[in-house]
């Protein structure tokens, strides 16, 4: 591994702290009595001094001689540092202030402070340390973010390298750690009020032998002790309904799913999905519950039930808006889909330039006749319901229409947000449903639903009037906190893997003629590889470049000519 001027600093001043005695990364507990936040909040109150031992992240630091300040971050926030040579060194050389504070200890370490609160003649609130404790050692610089009068200068912006390291992300950028804060709270929220309804959280399985409950394409592993294919869920809704044939009033759970698609701004391979089922409710019932619950949440997260995200207000005010499938399109397009064939359907959606093909049945054209003319349109909260029966495998056929089925989805800026059904507990009803969709497999769908043979079993014995409730956990985490990507509300969003980069050893340079001293330095220039080095098209500008790089950084090698370096490429 290669590495930069920083961190063959940073490794040295850690050499220097064990040849002083000084353990870098102690083993002991260290038991703090306060954190930033909290310690500001009580001095503020009597301005009465008290002592502190608080332990954090060095951010920032101003060395003034006899005396400096420094700035340590915790889990709450930031507080000043004051330091004095006479109060934390205790021989004659004063080697914890002049060697270990001032030298060895760096912007990063992680450190602990005994001492107590005042207030500076500057009027900040303070730690003044008696005691000064390194606790972990940084070996690598934190990217420099600077503030001043609340503005962010050369903040760590990066879309890449934030998803990437989110740990560096946290520590750099501090609403970042709030978004997941609130992400916690809202998750809490959901529970309780549904603890509060006497509704049962349950676990169900993630590896399963037929993915069911959704329209997606699985991830497919092997079970090497069984000798069988077996899939990542894509949705616990067949789970859930089986516990309510077993006798649950209501169950809940939040589910990570996976489905091997597409990955953009709204959609992540792995994502955290809920499911709620409760026996002897209809789809109306759902949602009002869904409108109550959503409600209920913004106002623990926000504060109100008002948020903005982009140029768009949205208020969740209830009552939501309510809105017929077949009207939302009608309106929007011309295209009554109740009275239009799977034939003329499609060719009205590539009149429209609509991506479907002729794999697709026709819930699936509707599907994407509606995500392209209505879907962006919803930016207010609305129950688009009465979805057609080609697109709804396990939903109860309409008490009054026999095409149409008990179905809404609930659309918030622009995005489905929430699924729900009055569920089908017709066995056989649900058995020509699964046959329907296996007809769609054959015809090339990779998306239609298998069957589930006991699934159907189940239902067979029984499974009360029951409606069931899906919601998207981060896409409604990136409603209420603003956020328009759902790498943003992801602690570690999918990546490509990160590129390696190759270095060769330095032996294999020396086996060219690079004399040692000089291979650092070509490196240094770009060559980490000797084929990157044989490649080099102008020897002349090459000699220009590691001769300047010899004089910059005074390494006093013996100088090369260019007749030298020709030689390695040749």
């Amino acid at each position: 591994m290669e590495l930069n001027d920083q961190e063959i600093i940073r490794r040295n001043s850690l050499n220097e702290l064990k040849k002083l005695g000084i353990e870098a990364y102690p083993a002991a507990e260290f038991v703090v009595t306060g954190h930033a936040t909290e310690i500001k909040q009580a001095f503020e109150l009597n301005e009465e001094s008290f002592d502190v031992v608080i332990a954090g992240r060095m951010m920032g630091r101003r060395i003034m001689g006899k005396a400096s300040f420094f700035e340590l971050q915790d889990s709450t926030g930031k507080i000043q540092v004051y330091v004095s040579r006479d109060d934390i060194s205790k021989d004659e050389e004063s080697t914890l202030y002049n060697k270990v504070f001032k030298k060895y200890t760096d912007i990063g370490d992680i450190v602990g402070v005994k001492g107590f609160v005042f207030r500076t003649k500057t009027g900040e609130i303070s730690v003044h340390a008696k005691e000064f404790i390194m606790l972990s050692k940084s070996l690598r610089p934190l990217p420099i973010v600077k503030e001043k009068d609340g503005k962010i200068f050369d903040a760590f912006t990066d879309p890449e390298q934030r998803y990437r390291q989110r740990y560096l992300d946290l520590i750099v950028n501090p609403k970042v750690r709030d978004t997941f804060v609130k992400r916690a709270q809202m998750l809490n929220t959901i529970r309780d009020f549904f603890n509060s309804k006497g509704y049962l959280e349950v676990e169900t399985p993630i590896l399963q032998s037929i993915p069911g409950g959704a329209s997606a394409r699985p991830f497919v592993t092997h079970h090497n002790a069984l000798d069988i294919p077996l899939y990542l869920r894509i949705a616990d809704e067949l789970y859930l309904k089986r516990l309510i044939v077993g006798g649950f009033e209501g169950v809940y759970e939040f589910s990570k799913n996976f489905r091997n698609e597409g990955m953009d701004r709204t959609h992540n391979p792995e994502f955290t999905c809920m499911e709620i089922y409760v026996s002897y409710k209809d789809y109306f019932w759902m949602m009002d519950f869904t409108e109550e619950m959503i409600f209920r949440t913004t106002m623990a997260v926000n504060g109100n039930d008002t948020i903005e995200i982009g140029d768009n207000t949205i208020s969740f005010k209830r009552p939501f808006k309510r809105v017929r499938m077949t009207d939302a399109i009608l309106d929007a397009t011309g295209i009554n889909i109740e009275a239009i064939s799977e034939k003329d359907l499609y060719l009205e959606c590539t009149k429209l330039n609509i991506p479907v093909d002729e794999t697709m049945g026709k819930g699936k054209l509707i599907d994407e006749l509606f995500g392209e003319t209505c879907e962006k349109s919803l930016i207010q909260p609305t129950f688009i319901y009465d979805y057609p029966k080609a697109m709804s495998p396990l939903t109860k056929e309409h008490r009054t229409k026999k095409d149409l089925t008990e179905r809404f989805e609930l659309f918030v800026n622009g995005s489905e947000l929430a699924n729900a059904y009055s569920e089908l507990n017709d066995p056989i009803d649900q058995l020509d449903r699964f046959k329907n969709q296996l007809k769609l497999q054959e015809k090339g769908d990779d998306e239609a639903m298998f069957i589930d043979q006991d699934f159907v079993r189940a239902l067979e014995y029984g499974m009360p009037p029951t409606s069931g409730m899906g919601i998207g956990i981060d896409r409604l985490c990136m409603l209420l906190t603003g956020n328009v990507s759902i790498q943003d509300v992801l602690l570690f969003p999918q990546m490509k893997p990160e590129k390696q980069e190759i270095i060769d050893s330095d032996d294999k340079f020396i086996a060219l003629g690079v004399p040692e001293g000089w291979v650092s330095v070509i490196k240094d220039a770009g060559y980490k590889t000797v084929f990157e080095l044989k490649a080099v098209e102008n020897p002349n500008k090459l000699h220009q470049q590691i001769s300047g790089i010899n004089k910059k950084k005074r390494l006093g090698l013996t100088k090369l000519s260019p007749d030298d370096v020709n030689k390695w490429i040749l």
